[in-house]
């Protein structure tokens, strides 16, 4: 059963959720525009070795895992092989 949380003297501001607070007090737009930083340099490094680890990634964002996931999503929409839990890896799509 899942119960949610009524706003407070509706005062809506407090109930939005793009003002969320998370890892370090960023929003989720602040995160959603590191990952996006963070893919293109990602995309680069993939580019020239053929290759990176996840861990390599986390590493990356500082072990952030909003901005890891999100960083895995954008480089998906990019067009990169994101892999799975056997092959936790990101290569570039050959065609």
């Amino acid at each position: 059963m899942f119960f949610i949380e009524p706003c407070i003297n509706n005062d809506m501001d407090s109930c939005d959720t793009r003002t969320r607070a998370y890892k370090n007090g960023k929003t989720f737009d602040q995160c959603r525009q590191i990952a996006e930083t963070v893919s293109v340099q990602i995309a680069k490094k993939i580019n020239e070795t053929g290759v990176v680890l996840w861990t390599e990634i986390l590493e990356t964002v500082d072990h952030d895992e909003l901005v890891y996931k999100l960083t895995l999503k954008y480089l998906r929409r990019d067009g990169y092989n994101i892999g799975d839990w056997k092959t936790p890896q990101v290569t570039k799509i050959i065609v």
